[in-house]
């Protein structure tokens, strides 16, 4: 019979290499997920301006067929429903301007007021904190900005 070797060598990972790994994708983390995790935000914000510019436009729409906008207390709530409150429009759209009123991206209703401070009309929405005011996320969106 034929002598056979046996050895086996099987090597593993040293500590030292475990963890100089272990310290890359730390560092490759501290620079990746602070982007990533950005992104969200950004895409909220985006969502905002997109939903402003839609209730914009049916506003104008609204003052097309009825002469003037919708007063503050009739609300953006007069694109999906006829207002019952006046001055009650002449010419309202059969099936409305909107389909529905969506909330912002924070799940917060859309300010509306009219005459506005900043145009004819004011829509906002007041971020992620929902008050007036702030800075990044919590800034307001409005339709002034667009």
């Amino acid at each position: 019979m034929q002598g056979v070797n046996n050895i086996n060598h099987s090597r593993g990972f040293t500590l030292i290499e475990i963890m100089i790994v272990v310290v890359i994708i730390g560092i490759l983390g501290a620079f990746i997920v602070p982007k990533i995790m950005g992104r969200p935000d950004e895409a909220r914000i985006i969502a905002a301006k997109q939903d402003i510019a839609t209730i914009s436009q049916a506003l104008k729409l609204y003052k097309l067929d009825n002469m003037r906008y919708p007063t503050t207390e009739q609300g953006l709530q007069a694109l999906v429903k006829k207002p019952v409150i006046d001055p009650i429009p002449p010419n309202w759209k059969g099936n409305g301007y909107l389909e529905r009123l969506p909330a912002d991206p924070w799940k917060n209703a859309y300010q509306y007021l009219q005459p506005g401070l900043h145009g004819e009309f004011d829509v906002m929405s007041l971020g992620a904190d929902g008050a007036q005011g702030g800075d990044g996320n919590d800034a307001d969106i409005g339709n002034w900005e667009l």
